[in-house]
């Protein structure tokens, strides 16, 4: 049964491993590059205009941000990685900061975000291998799905390094792929 997405709150900012929540719940994590769409997939998901935070401004999330959903699981915003204009310094800390939530939370399903417009970039199909390597089970959201004729979308997808059947067009302008995703989340979450 699908949540109630009334039912949805903020529950952690956190910007060191040591926050992050130990209540014992499902969590479902949201990764990508900087301004591929993670906020606007997180709101579709939700029904919610403003919940996640979206600028036009690529690099703005620097918490790992935990949505607690109707109480039955965690929805994590993970920061966007491969955002050039950080100090070194704050690259190495968000870094960090993803590295120590994969190393001590247990995601039941990471949604990885691509832009089909763009395509995968280096540091994409470097998580891609990383989630490969370490068995944990995902799905790409080839996002901003509205933006490209059939055509395009074919040859997006044939870009995209996974299994097609691992590849869900996403668009949180037209809903595309909304009730697939949510079909996806709850079965995962249940397991």
């Amino acid at each position: 049964m699908k949540p109630n997405v009334h039912n949805v709150s903020l529950a952690v900012c956190a910007g060191l491993p040591e926050q992050f929540p130990t209540v014992p719940k499902p969590q479902v994590a949201i990764s990508g590059r900087s301004n591929v769409g993670k906020s606007s997939l997180i709101n579709t998901l939700l029904g919610r205009k403003s919940l996640a935070r979206m600028s036009n401004k690529p690099g703005k999330t620097i918490t790992v941000n935990f949505y607690d959903v109707d109480n039955r699981f965690f929805l994590v915003d993970l920061p966007g990685y491969g955002y050039a204009k950080r100090s070194p310094a704050e690259r190495e800390r968000l870094s960090l900061l993803g590295d120590g939530y994969f190393r001590l939370c247990e995601p039941k399903l990471v949604i990885q975000l691509i832009d089909m417009k763009v395509g995968p970039t280096d540091d994409d199909v470097m998580m891609l291998d990383w989630l490969d390597n370490y068995d944990v089970p995902y799905i790409v959201a080839a996002t901003k799905a509205d933006k490209l004729n059939k055509t395009e979308r074919e040859s997006a997808t044939e870009k995209i390094p996974v299994e097609r059947e691992n590849i869900l067009p996403f668009s949180s302008q037209t809903g595309e792929g909304k009730d697939m995703l949510w079909k996806i989340i709850l079965h995962r979450i249940s397991k």
